[in-house]
């Protein structure tokens, strides 16, 4: 499954199967952790069998059941932080996916539990993702449509089309996907939306814009 398969058929699962997660799966997703630390300069942790910060009532609350692994997406305090956070967090995501694995981005419903992570004194833990194999894969979300999310035209390179489409297959707080792409003179931006988490959001949707349009062509503004 290539990347852009996994985008398409990837979709947030709640309810995870008891069965561990085998060593060589382990070992691939900590590698594209590995790299994605050395990247971005963010301190990504993988935590395996700990059941404890999916057992409360939040957790409950948001229906998840059976969550014993997660990514804890954890990083200097800084402006770039939370959209670094998405970007890289949504990398793992589908790289999740290509290894057979079910995920969801998880903002507050879970606990801390002591130990499980390390978290220096000038870092912050933004948000998690869990990951294990699903009960089910999950439905695809309801989606926007292209001009509702940004600028595109006709005439606009077919490259931006294709981000754009990319883009409203990404996972948003609340599915909301409250973003706006603009494309002016060959350059690309971004603007999030308000609302908790948007920055993150902005961060995932970026992601998934550079590989639907290919990283090459796309000029940030």
């Amino acid at each position: 499954m290539d990347l852009m398969e996994a985008m398409k058929n990837r979709h947030s699962v709640r309810q995870y199967e008891s069965f561990p997660i085998e060593s060589n799966i382990l070992s691939m997703l900590q590698d594209e952790i590995d790299s994605c630390n050395k990247e971005s300069g963010l301190h990504i942790q993988l935590i395996v069998n700990e059941p404890k910060a999916f057992d409360g009532f939040m957790a409950h609350y948001g229906k998840f059941s059976g969550v014993s692994n997660y990514i804890a997406l954890i990083g200097s305090k800084n402006e770039q932080l939370d959209e670094l956070c998405g970007y890289y967090g949504e990398k793992l995501v589908l790289k999740a996916q290509q290894l057979g694995l079910n995920t969801c981005w998880v903002a507050m419903t879970y606990k801390k539990i002591p130990g499980t992570f390390e978290i220096k004194s000038n870092e912050k833990l933004m948000v998690v993702i869990a990951l294990g194999y699903g009960k089910t894969n999950g439905v695809a979300h309801k989606s926007k449509e292209m001009n509702m999310v940004s600028n595109v035209c006709e005439d606009f390179p077919e490259w931006f089309k294709k981000g754009v489409e990319a883009s409203l297959l990404a996972p948003t707080a609340m599915n909301q996907q409250k973003f706006y792409i603009t494309y002016t003179d060959g350059f690309v931006s971004i603007k999030p939306g308000f609302g908790f988490y948007s920055k993150v959001d902005m961060g995932i949707v970026k992601y998934h814009f550079e590989l639907g349009a290919k990283k090459e062509n796309v000029k940030w503004k």
